[in-house]
């Protein structure tokens, strides 16, 4: 697994995500984005294959976004609960009717409390000891229960056209996973359930290539996301979100798309006489 070292204090700790990082997070690009009605339509239809109800606990939940969608999109059916240390964004989520968990998830006990499912939704890239993080989602899942991860796919087209420019390598992409390095880091506590690759944003690999490994601002991200996410929504746009689809799902046979996505699943237990 490839990860960076030395890692500045304030990654290591999460404290940028109290900070600098919560502006963006609560940036009104970022929130009309993440609680637009076409965002996380791949996550949702992931979790949905494997966990069709139950406790859902969504690891780096930010501005809850996730746990708002599946709430309100599957009414009754899962009992959502968030946790992050970014005290902004968590505020804001239960604005919106999110419960969530303040601070360090590696610290905090669950008093025998049980997951159906456990997400990591572009988290574990940003956490210092990812392996115990999993850990913690395994001991804390029901048996049978399922474990979520998407992370950027270091044997992306992206990665291997425009290496460094890419502007998903970057100070606060503390780890970097392949499909290889997902399924080792889970071999001794965790089945694997699926392994797909997901996601593709060419406009990101152009922009990159033309401006040469120069830094994106966050204000600059939150304006991509938003562009990106009002061209979902436009109907005019469906022959062109058809096409784009359909590219995806060709890079995906080779595993060349932006994401890389895992689910594991925690093993049932025996029940012997």
């Amino acid at each position: 697994m490839v990860f960076a070292n030395p890692v500045p204090a304030e990654f290591a700790s999460g404290q940028y995500y109290d900070t600098e990082g919560a502006e963006y997070y609560l940036s009104a690009e970022k929130l009309e984005s993440d609680y637009s009605s076409v965002r996380f339509e791949r996550e949702l239809k992931l979790l949905r294959r494997h966990c069709q109800s139950g406790a859902v606990l969504d690891v780096g939940c930010s501005s809850g976004a996730f746990l708002y969608q599946l709430k309100h999109r599957f009414p009754g059916v899962y009992e959502i609960l968030g946790t992050d240390v970014s005290g902004g964004p968590l505020d804001y989520a239960q604005s919106k009717g999110v419960p969530v968990l303040r601070g360090d998830f590696l610290a905090h006990d669950f008093g025998g409390k049980k997951f159906d499912a456990v997400t990591f939704w572009a988290v574990l890239e940003h956490l210092l000891e990812p392996k115990r993080f999993l850990e913690k989602a395994a001991s804390i899942l029901k048996p049978g229960g399922f474990c979520f991860v998407l992370v950027p796919n270091m044997r992306s087209l992206a990665v291997r056209a425009i290496g460094k420019r890419y502007r998903y390598i970057y100070a606060q992409h503390l780890n970097y996973f392949t499909v290889a390095t997902l399924r080792k880091i889970v071999e001794t506590f965790l089945e694997v359930a699926e392994m797909r690759f997901t996601h593709f944003n060419p406009i990101v690999i152009w922009q990159d290539w033309r401006r040469g490994g120069v830094e994106i601002s966050n204000q600059e991200r939150g304006r991509l996301l938003k562009r990106t996410t009002a061209c979902k929504e436009k109907p005019a746009m469906k022959p062109v979100k058809s096409l784009y689809q359909l590219t995806e799902k060709g890079l995906a046979l080779f595993g060349l798309t932006d994401n890389a996505a895992g689910v594991f699943r925690k093993p049932p237990t025996n029940n012997r006489d």
